[in-house]
């Protein structure tokens, strides 16, 4: 697994687009794997000024969300298809038809999710899988836990999770407790995974995982050390305990 510390998180922002951007060049019908959350949206920003600046091309490329909450409707603004049509899709030219995000108010649900895998398997595998990591050390929504799901599955939530979430609703009470997500089996046949990380708040996880280089179910982003082609990106502050623990060392 390669790492790379940013200056700062703009910095960061501008390594990962430029990531995207050349894979995105060198394939252009790309498999595009994506995350949500506030670590990304600097990417994104960037991503669209290479589009609008430079003419990089989405018309052919394949997108793929890594979870939703479950409960909520597409259109609710909290929602991952709202993030991500408000915050990358509307100012891009990613055909509608090539997006495709888990749908959090399917009828059934558990259905919903092996067709997921079965349009991974059709379409992919996924080229590049873009992730940010929980502090407890999810990555999609695959919380710490004794055994971890292979397939896309409906997850509950952990509290912290819930409480790190709750934040960007209204009112934190409507955050979901429930959510659908990509399982380690997809995430870990992509042929390559780009992990951001950004902020104090995710340095003592980030030191965590630098540190032990072990893995295990209780620190789900361990698991990216059994990938042939990784690569973490995080800016000084993610990794100021690492690095003071490295130098400690």
């Amino acid at each position: 697994m390669k790492t790379s510390v940013a200056y700062d998180y703009r910095d960061m922002s501008k390594m990962a687009a430029k990531m995207v951007a050349d894979a995105i060049r060198a394939r252009p019908n790309l498999v595009l794997g994506l995350a949500t959350g506030g670590t990304p949206l600097g990417m994104y920003k960037e991503l669209i000024r290479m589009h609008i600046e430079e003419g990089l091309d989405f018309s052919q490329v394949t997108t793929f969300n890594l979870d939703e909450f479950c409960g909520i409707s597409p259109d609710n603004k909290h929602s991952y298809r709202y993030y991500m049509c408000q915050n990358f899709f509307n100012h891009v030219n990613v055909k509608p038809e090539n997006i495709y995000i888990p749908d959090g108010k399917a009828e059934d649900i558990e259905e919903f999710c092996r067709e997921y895998d079965r349009k991974i398997e059709e379409l992919g595998p996924i080229d590049l899988q873009i992730l940010g990591i929980g502090r407890n050390g999810h990555i999609g929504f695959n919380e710490p836990a004794d055994r971890l799901k292979v397939d896309t599955h409906v997850v509950t939530l952990a509290e912290e999770t819930i409480r790190d979430n709750g934040s960007f609703f209204d009112d934190p009470l409507d955050m979901p407790k429930k959510a659908i997500t990509m399982g380690l089996g997809a995430i870990m046949k992509t042929k390559k995974i780009l992990l951001l990380a950004n902020g104090r708040k995710k340095a003592t996880i980030m030191a965590s995982l630098l540190k032990d280089r072990h893995v295990t179910t209780k620190l789900p982003a361990s698991f990216l050390y059994l990938h042939p082609d990784a690569t973490i990106i995080m800016d000084r502050e993610a990794a100021g305990e690492a690095l003071e623990r490295k130098t400690a060392g």
